[in-house]
């Protein structure tokens, strides 16, 4: 499974690369704030939701530590999309871990 930083992410951010973010956070934790880009789809959603992504699109997933992530990750990779792993999640994203 490929993996990538929060710093990381910023970095593309901010150079206007094209970052294609889902967050796979449970509603109530995305109403205490996400990536402004990410696309909100919880994990507990991601299969039967694999139609609102694109195959030829790569994807960073995030969840709130990067454990549920990881697994929407393996999911989606099964399944053939492109995806990379934002260790840390948003607790990294926040600054909350390292």
């Amino acid at each position: 499974m490929k993996e990538i930083n929060a710093e990381t992410v910023v970095e593309k951010l901010a150079n206007n690369e094209k970052v294609n973010i889902i967050d796979v956070r449970e509603d109530f934790e995305v109403e205490a704030g996400k990536i402004p880009q990410a696309k909100h789809i919880p994990l507990g959603e991601i299969e039967e939701r694999t139609d609102e992504l694109d195959k030829n699109e790569h994807y960073y997933m995030v969840c709130r530590s990067g454990a549920r992530s990881a697994n929407a990750s393996a999911v989606l990779e099964e399944k053939g999309f492109n995806v990379t792993n934002m260790t840390g999640g948003m607790l990294a994203w926040t600054g909350e871990i390292e």
